[in-house]
């Protein structure tokens, strides 16, 4: 099969008065291009997730129908599916820097958006609008996603992937941190205008640090001799004849498509636990402060000697939390199932981010990672959706639990059928 391109990518050399060893945990902050790039995710990833909050508790103060906050993540999950594939060709046929920086811009022009648009709206206004932003946000995601994770594997030696992909989920994983309680803040102690205009700013910092990554290219090497359409498929084609990468991105997009608890949190914020706006953004906050704990334990040890077994334990504990959070009535208990949850998410995408960059040759990242950002990255949106719909029919309590026990159930069916995912030890890097 041939490749219409193959960008060669000069990558930095391991050396001893960079990294001193392979074990030392800081090893890829020592490249100077991936700490830019970990430091233009903290902003853009805290505008994000102020914008997420404020939009899920506008849209529901203004419709007070769970259905809405489903639709949410279905507006921003149809463009992003849409075009995922099409952006994982650009991403293997173009600067992945400049792909990045392009859509951090269009983003920046969502949350200018929404500030204009929180003069406008009142109770019963239509929410439409919203949902057109939101969608544009899907499409820039979409190629924001396999460029900005490409990017990240031309920054450092193949050696470093494992410990590189925990500090890329510890840097954003902090901002989301941050970001819902700030977002709960600006909102409740200020207005939504307020918020907006942050996320604006934010996002303005992210491109300006992202804009500082700088690494040396080499000429693309050009073969026209495959269509575009045949390049599309070579990133699905390339995951389906690769069963252990297979089966860890199915068993994260199951367990996430099902554990969509977040979706609901407006709900259990104002009506179940009754915290408000301020206590919205503490319990979106949860899930990444045990997700930030774990990924700086993940960073600090060896490379899992067991990492198949870990992954099936990780989700399975994902679900047991969530089901935990959907009976829980106190808040304190659920801040501490939600950062459970957010440890226990953390496993899952340590081990999945490793075998997508070790098992993938480089001119392929880009196709194959939109690849799994439709797996992985649409499946929060429409877990959105599904739990949206499911409180819609069940009641938001009985949404969550149902989605705990589906997670459990897709934990068993995957062990069953994946039996090589299951065993699989070390994940090894051959140079």
């Amino acid at each position: 099969m041939s490749i219409p391109f193959r960008a060669r990518v000069r990558r930095p050399p391991v050396r001893p008065e960079e990294i001193g060893t392979i074990a030392d945990p800081y090893a890829p902050l020592r490249f100077t291009p991936f700490r830019w790039l970990i430091v233009s995710l903290l902003p853009s990833t805290l505008a994000q997730q102020v914008q997420a909050v404020v939009v899920g508790w506008q849209i529901y103060a203004l419709t007070r129908d769970p259905l809405a906050l489903g639709l949410i993540g279905l507006s921003e999950a149809l463009p992003f599916i849409g075009v995922a594939l099409f952006a994982g060709h650009v991403a293997d046929r173009v600067d992945r820097r400049r792909i990045s920086i392009l859509s951090l811009a269009v983003m920046l022009l969502c949350a200018a958006t929404l500030f204009a648009l929180s003069f406008h709206l009142t109770r019963g206004s239509a929410v439409w609008p919203i949902y057109l932003v939101i969608a544009l946000s899907g499409v820039a995601r979409s190629f924001m996603t396999p460029s900005r994770a490409a990017l990240a594997a031309e920054l450092v030696p193949r050696e470093l992937y494992q410990r590189a992909s925990a500090w890329r989920s510890a840097a954003w994983q902090l901002a989301a941190v941050v970001g819902p309680a700030l977002g709960g803040l600006l909102y409740g102690f200020g207005s939504a205008r307020l918020a907006y205009g942050t996320a604006a700013v934010l996002h303005l910092i992210g491109v300006i640090c992202l804009g500082q990554v700088n690494r040396t290219v080499m000429p693309p090497v050009l073969d026209e001799s495959d269509s575009v359409w045949d390049s599309l498929g070579v990133g699905i084609r390339f995951v389906m004849h690769q069963p252990i990468v297979l089966g860890a991105m199915a068993l994260d997009m199951f367990s996430v498509l099902f554990g969509g608890a977040v979706a609901l949190l407006p709900i259990f914020a104002s009506e179940i636990l009754h915290v408000g706006p301020q206590g919205l953004g503490v319990m979106q906050a949860a899930p990444a402060v045990g997700a930030v704990t774990m990924s700086l334990v993940l960073t600090h040890r060896r490379p899992m000697q067991r990492a198949g077994r870990a992954l099936f334990i990780a989700v399975a504990g994902f679900g047991l939390t969530i089901i935990g959070f959907g009976l829980s009535r106190t808040f304190v208990l659920s801040i501490a199932l939600l950062a459970a949850s957010g440890a226990f998410d953390m496993v899952s995408v340590v081990v999945r981010s490793t075998l997508l960059q070790v098992f993938t040759p480089q001119h392929l990242l880009g196709r194959v990672s939109a690849v799994n950002s439709i797996f992985i990255g649409s499946s929060n949106e429409i877990g959105a959706f599904e739990s949206g719909v499911t409180a819609k029919l069940l009641g938001a309590v009985r949404s969550v639990l149902f989605g705990g026990t589906m997670t459990l159930i897709v934990v068993a069916v995957t062990a069953w059928r994946i039996p090589p995912l299951r065993r699989l030890r070390e994940i090894r890097v051959e140079s």
